[in-house]
């Protein structure tokens, strides 16, 4: 085999310096026959019984130099090509992607780091049944190959929390309690214990209501329905009944909810969901709200309404001082809203003076008064007058046992009491229970000939033939009323949002009561209107002018 570190017969240079550091002149100066007395390669190689390997050519060297230049401008073109192409092939997956798989991004929260939504939810708008719209990305390059996981979604994060499925076809986002064919209302109110007439009247009212709308085709088509929930009067009850309304029956709102100390449950529950709260059998002021929340409506006049016209009415029409009235309250929230009327009329007559407000009270649910009695007995100056804020059992309890001592006692009652149940429980009792008791009330009197009462009493005939007319079951008729007004004018795309715009501008409507149905965005009570009736020894209420 040719030595290939031995000096070619062409060369004309001798061999590099060996770069050897002992002392020796460089190759450079020796002779080629001293450089030929070294080892031969292959001698070296044969001593470790080592094979020699043929060293490259030159021109093989040359070669690798420039496969090595060319591989790193392709390497560079590769790179240019993959920072302008990949990102835009990856864009464009998520529009090969189903339906199922867009709607799955729903599960995905958005990192905080990245930018702000595209589209952001209103703060009004309800949780149930919203949807927000997607912009379709590029379409991909069908000759790009994708590795398989490049085929997984890639979604942006504006997508997060989109149902464009609704919004693809066209129809209208789905509302909870809202089908082609009905709308679901819930009421939770006191279907058992000592108020369960009360719970019974509401839903009377409002069932009679609902007949008339459904028989004249509904609202837009809809029929209307109710379901209840049974709370007793109990605000550790109030929560599960709304639940159940809610979450089970799945209503779309709530009417004519019963109580004042169940609506510090009922009304958050409602507006955490912004869920309409139409129409509530309270007068309570946190109901009542300046400015208003915007999703809850009341028919009725407000309890310190209906108490500022007795206090009124006892010391202007029946000529007593201020400190000759006393007031016997529940022990909660319906009994405290009464109590804030009476107090805040009585400095009103006094000049913007307070002035000390003799005060019993009794516990909610019972018809125990011993104990508000016994306060009476031992009140100096005696009272003239009692402004009664209790449920009508309770009232007519108070009544019974004091009546005897108290022969000239004036008893006035606002209209939560029930009035058709106070009167029916004093009947009981005898003519001169009944006689002469003053009870306000936030619907025309219900033997009157107004035109809603009339129309009233007819309905009740049809609908539900043998139940005789109740002041509590007219107001759930007029509230009833009020709504369906409401929904009609929304017209079929109905949400709750919707309805509220509707609501609050709604003027001057007429239902046949003499003041005239207005809402507004300042204020979400119907009407400020109290009327007065008084009981005669026969149980029947007649109207009594309050001014």
């Amino acid at each position: 085999m040719r030595n290939l570190h031995a000096p070619d017969d062409d060369r004309d240079d001798p061999p590099f310096s060996s770069g050897y550091d002992d002392g020796r002149p460089p190759l450079r100066d020796q002779s080629w026959r001293d450089m030929q007395e070294r080892p031969r390669p292959s001698e070296f190689i044969s001593r470790f019984g080592m094979e020699e390997a043929p060293a490259p050519p030159r021109q093989r060297r040359s070669l690798g130099l420039l496969s090595i230049l060319a591989l790193l401008v392709l390497a560079a073109a590769v790179a240019g090509y993959a920072t302008t192409k990949v990102p835009a092939r990856w864009a464009g997956v998520i529009s090969t992607n189903t339906r199922a798989e867009v709607s799955a991004v729903a599960t995905v929260p958005s990192p905080p780091a990245r930018a702000p939504l595209a589209v952001a939810s209103s703060p009004d708008v309800p949780a149930t049944g919203t949807t927000a719209s997607v912009a379709p990305a590029n379409a991909p390059d069908p000759n790009t190959r994708l590795r398989e996981e490049d085929r997984a979604p890639k979604f942006d994060v504006r997508a997060a929390n989109a149902v464009p499925a609704a919004r693809e076809t066209g129809s209208q986002t789905p509302v909870q309690g809202v089908t082609d064919t009905e709308i679901r209302f819930g009421m939770a109110a006191p279907f058992s214990g000592p108020a369960r007439e009360m719970g019974h009247q509401l839903k009377l009212g409002i069932d009679l209501a609902f007949a008339q709308a459904n028989d004249e085709g509904g609202v837009h088509g809809r029929q209307l329905k109710l379901f209840t929930a049974d709370d007793a009067y109990e605000p550790t009850r109030t929560l599960n009944a709304m639940k159940e309304l809610y979450e089970q029956n799945k209503v779309f709102g709530f009417v004519e909810n019963y109580g004042s100390p169940t609506a510090l449950i009922s009304v958050p529950y409602a507006l955490e969901r912004h869920t309409l709260y139409f129409g509530a059998f309270t007068g309570a002021p946190s109901l009542r709200r300046d400015p208003p929340d915007r999703y809850v409506f009341n028919y009725r006049a407000g309890y310190a309404e209906e108490a500022d016209a007795i206090v009124h009415y006892l010391v202007k029409t029946r000529r007593l001082r201020p400190q000759d009235i006393g007031v016997l309250t529940q022990q909660d929230a319906y009994g405290d809203a009464g109590w804030d009327g009476v107090t805040k009329a009585m400095r009103t007559l006094r000049g913007g003076v307070s002035g000390d407000v003799f005060r019993m009270s009794y516990n909610r649910n019972t018809v125990n008064v011993d104990d508000a009695i016994a306060q009476l007995r031992r009140q100096r100056p005696a009272i003239k007058a009692v402004v009664l804020v209790a449920t009508f059992r309770a009232a007519a309890k108070f009544v019974e046992k004091t009546r005897d001592i108290y022969p000239d006692m004036i008893y006035a009652t606002i209209s939560g009491v029930g009035s058709t149940g106070l009167a029916s429980e004093l009947m009981v009792l005898g003519p001169k229970y009944a006689d002469g008791i003053i009870c306000t009330q936030v619907t025309p009197a219900v033997d009157s000939y107004a035109s809603v009462a009339l129309n009233y009493k007819k309905a009740l005939a049809k609908y539900f033939p043998g139940e005789p007319a109740d002041y509590t079951s007219l107001e759930a008729y007029l509230t009833a009323s009020i709504l369906v007004e409401g929904l009609r004018r929304v017209g079929p795309a109905v949400d709750t949002e919707a309805l509220v715009n509707v609501l609050e501008s709604m003027q001057n409507y007429e239902l046949g009561l003499g003041p005239k149905v207005s809402f507004g965005p300042s204020d979400h009570q119907a009407l400020h209107k109290v009327w007065g009736t008084q009981l005669d020894k026969s149980g029947q209420y007649h109207a009594i002018d309050l001014e």
